[in-house]
């Protein structure tokens, strides 16, 4: 592999049972969590795909949409998809980000690059907390395929098992860069963020 720039897969696969439907398609500003999570990705790179659960989930046409092999993985088969589309278009790294995550720091993309190191994982750390599911990976499908394979189905146990190394994240003004909106309650609090702002 050799283009340098990482591709980005949106993990858009999530049932939303606690969102009352789609989860990517909630609006939030005017606009669809989704497209929030396009608009962010395509100012960090010139790759971009979806990764869904079945087909019918999205009706996409500019952008790739990748379907899970396994649905019944869960948040790992984005994972698997996000390594099998890199390595389809000769890229070295993957930044896997949730469709759910409409605060992310403009940064993030150079700021976990940086801190990638030897790393097979960089994965940003805030309030304490990390988050799997906004990491960039070197793609290694072999090493997902063995943990998979064996029974692995966290993303946070893979990463650990790969070699992670932690950035470390400040909140900014109070709010939580990787708050994802999980319910409707969360969406109510994120719409009146971003009024506020």
């Amino acid at each position: 592999m050799t283009d340098a720039t990482p591709a980005i897969v949106i993990a858009a696969g999530g049932e939303g049972r606690r969102m009352g439907g789609s989860k990517p398609a909630q609006t939030l500003a005017g606009k669809s969590l989704l497209d929030h999570a396009l608009h962010w990705a395509s100012k960090h790179s010139d790759l971009i795909a979806v990764a869904v659960r079945d087909s019918d989930q999205l009706d996409l046409t500019s952008i790739p949409i990748l379907v899970d092999a396994a649905a019944d993985l869960g948040p790992i088969s984005a994972l698997k998809s996000a390594f099998g589309f890199a390595e389809e278009h000769n890229r070295d790294q993957v930044l896997l980000i949730g469709c759910d995550l409409p605060f992310l720091p403009s940064d993030l993309a150079e700021r976990l690059a940086r801190g990638i190191g030897s790393q097979s994982c960089a994965m940003p750390v805030s309030k304490g907390r990390d988050h799997p599911m906004t990491a960039l990976w070197r793609v290694e499908c072999a090493a997902l395929d063995a943990f998979v394979a064996t029974g692995g189905r966290s993303i946070w146990r893979f990463a650990e098992c790969v070699g992670v190394k932690r950035v470390d994240w400040p909140a900014d003004q109070g709010i939580d860069p990787f708050t994802n909106i999980n319910d409707l309650e969360m969406l109510a609090r994120a719409e009146s963020k971003l009024r506020q702002s």
